[in-house]
């Protein structure tokens, strides 16, 4: 008995978890592939202390949304709707007119969501992204590593 007790599986804490930052410059990516490596790396499936009921992840800046590929003709025939909050009120937007528009960040975001846990684990790792349609962010001073994705 006395070998097998000491084979105990870890389970990492949330104290333990160091967190990093990485930025990811969406130009010319495709929106799949962005978005599975971005949820990993939000979900911290690349760490070797991976817990799945614990948020191992790590912080992700996304640059330049607005520029993110889309394959074939998903620009003018994939759907997004959106809620107003009063009846009778679903808009649904076209993903090259969100992409062109104010919001072209939703399309980033929404993709990377979708892969995401959907339970209050999910969005406590949704709070550790950050995506932004231009090439500018704010967070120079946590000092991201550049991570190449496609």
């Amino acid at each position: 008995m006395g070998a097998a007790a000491h084979r105990a599986t870890k389970s990492t804490r949330p104290a333990d978890v160091e967190r990093r930052w990485f930025v990811v410059d969406a130009t010319d990516v495709v929106l799949g592939r962005l978005a599975t490596r971005v949820a990993s790396i939000l979900r911290g499936k690349h760490k070797p202390t991976f817990t799945p009921h614990v948020d191992t992840g790590d912080h992700v800046i996304v640059v330049n949304a607005e520029k993110v590929k889309l394959t074939g003709r998903k620009r003018e025939d994939k759907l997004y709707q959106r809620h107003t909050g009063y009846m009778g009120h679903l808009k649904t937007t076209t993903a090259g007119k969100l992409l062109d528009g104010p919001f072209a960040d939703r399309v980033v975001r929404s993709a990377i969501t979708g892969m995401l846990p959907k339970n209050a684990l999910g969005r406590q790792m949704l709070s550790k992204l950050k995506v932004y349609a231009g090439p500018e962010h704010k967070h120079a001073a946590q000092k991201p590593e550049e991570l190449s994705v496609g």
